[in-house]
């Protein structure tokens, strides 16, 4: 297979070594820091180097001491299967998680964190509008459940939108969700069970890690391209050295890399999964938000099976607070719409309605189109901003679609104490740790969101983590030279 990404140039130039000889077993490798600082790479290429050579079974992980080259076996054979596999891991609960949550309460901090528009953005008047016309027309409202799959009138909407997706599904293959958290969280259950494995992008959106916590799963960690999403390399790799029972991934506009996995990549994702017969689970929920006007095609538009469960939500577009998102389960509908009666019985009606009624208005399009532009004008700006104040050496993503930059910061920069200091100075990032189920990934990386306008408050808390970065470069520099 061609190598085509540093990580796995690096993987194999290590590899290489310890097979001659160069590194011998018991041998303890460089740092993450260290190596990224020599070999001038990114912390993420190094770490997942290191990742490729764990599961291949020639380094070994020990708990705050480092990697290590792995001993011989009694037959005095170094160890090395022949395919790569990622251990799969039990996310957990971090401090940088647990801050951005007691974050997400305070609204007098500057909201970097969250990947929440501003108000001013969305077409929450007009939803609030239609939602107060029907409360008073329609008098029976709220009189009963409209229990799974959940509320026509928001089904045909959405079967009528999914053939301008490209996927041309009908209103029964819709199940209605409290948001996409909860589509997710009900594909999740549906398609494993506690203990099972689920192949995720590296690094992802931090609320897929924690339903799959939630669920007694394990996650193993696929790394991503930037640009184009999941290394589907990698992904084969792992589908045939590790029992896998799902995949949940973000084909388009991923959180929180911004990328877009091409149709081709994407039929050949599809192609992966009824090869090894595995579920998708398709998290679409900045579906709409792609900087070139377009809606690319969802990976359900790909699906011949029913293996692929689309799930995807309002609240990047119109409204965060009315929790109104779907599931389209596919061959797992009956499974899902269980579920889903017994986890929440059913969605509140008075959401539903008035959403329907907006997405079957040209004016929801109308917003897009006018959103669409002004997010990627907002994210373009955010990027410049970053890239003219933040230390050198610092790199930013360029995002195809969403509202979110992903920041990697010098190798000295801690993204857990940039976050401490920054929040206690009145400003909100999430730190790149818990966007992996391995806390000891992404260490000098977060990710900020774009969603409000660049008002002085705004660039004043940019000024602040600049600065913050620089004190923790400078300081983190002095220390690598005083224990060289």
């Amino acid at each position: 297979m061609p190598i085509d990404f540093l990580y796995e140039r690096l993987a194999t130039e290590l590899g290489d070594a310890i097979e001659r000889g160069s590194l011998r077993p018991g041998a303890r490798l460089p740092s993450v820091r260290r190596l990224a600082e020599d070999r001038a790479l990114s912390i993420a290429t190094v770490v997942q180097a290191y990742t490729v050579l764990e599961g291949t079974g020639l380094i070994e992980a020990r708990p705050k001491s480092g990697f290590f080259v792995r001993r011989p076996t009694v037959d005095g054979a170094v160890p090395r299967p022949p395919r790569k596999s990622v251990t799969p891991t039990r996310p957990a609960m971090t401090d940088g998680l647990a801050r951005l949550f007691v974050a997400l309460r305070d609204p007098g901090l500057v909201p970097l964190a969250a990947a929440y528009l501003d108000p001013a953005t969305l077409r929450v008047a007009a939803l609030n509008r239609i939602a107060s016309t029907l409360a008073r027309e329609v008098s029976t409202l709220g009189s009963r459940d409209d229990t799974p799959p959940g509320l026509i009138t928001l089904r045909r909407a959405l079967a009528r939108r999914s053939v301008s997706w490209g996927a041309a599904l009908g209103e029964d293959d819709f199940v209605c969700t409290i948001g996409a958290t909860e589509a997710i969280t009900l594909a999740l259950r549906a398609t494993t069970r506690a203990g099972d494995a689920v192949a995720v992008e590296s690094p992802t959106y931090f609320g897929i890690l924690q339903a799959i916590e939630s669920l007694g799963l394990k996650a193993v960690e696929v790394p991503s391209h930037p640009r184009t999403g999941i290394d589907l390399a990698a992904l084969h790799d792992a589908l045939r050295a590790t029992p896998i029972r799902a995949i949940a991934a973000m084909p388009t506009a991923a959180n929180p890399l911004g990328s877009i996995m091409p149709d081709d990549a994407k039929a050949e994702l599809y192609a992966l999964a009824v090869r090894h017969d595995v579920p998708v689970i398709e998290d679409d929920v900045y579906g709409e938000l792609c900087f070139d006007g377009t809606r690319p095609r969802p990976l359900k538009a790909f699906d011949r099976d029913g293996r692929v469960l689309l799930c995807g939500s309002v609240s990047k577009t119109l409204a965060p607070g009315y929790r109104v998102g779907w599931i389209a389960p596919g061959r797992y509908q009956d499974d899902v719409e269980r579920l889903k009666f017994s986890q929440s019985l059913a969605c509140p009606t008075l959401p539903g309605m008035a959403v329907a009624e907006m997405l079957a208005s040209g004016g929801y399009d109308r917003h897009l189109r006018r959103l669409r532009r002004e997010v990627a004008g907002q994210v373009a700006r955010y990027r410049e901003e970053v890239l003219a104040r933040f230390p050198d050496g610092t790199r930013v993503s360029a995002p195809r679609g969403g509202f979110v930059l992903w920041i990697e910061l010098p190798p000295e920069v801690d993204a857990m104490v940039l976050q401490e200091r920054a929040l206690a100075r009145g400003v909100a990032i999430a730190p790149g740790p818990i966007f992996s189920a391995r806390q000891q990934r992404f260490t000098s990386c977060f990710r900020m969101s774009c969603g409000q306008a660049l008002t002085p408050r705004v660039t004043g808390a940019l000024d602040l983590l600049a600065h913050l970065s620089h004190d923790l470069a400078t300081r983190g520099a002095r220390a690598h030279r005083g224990s060289a």
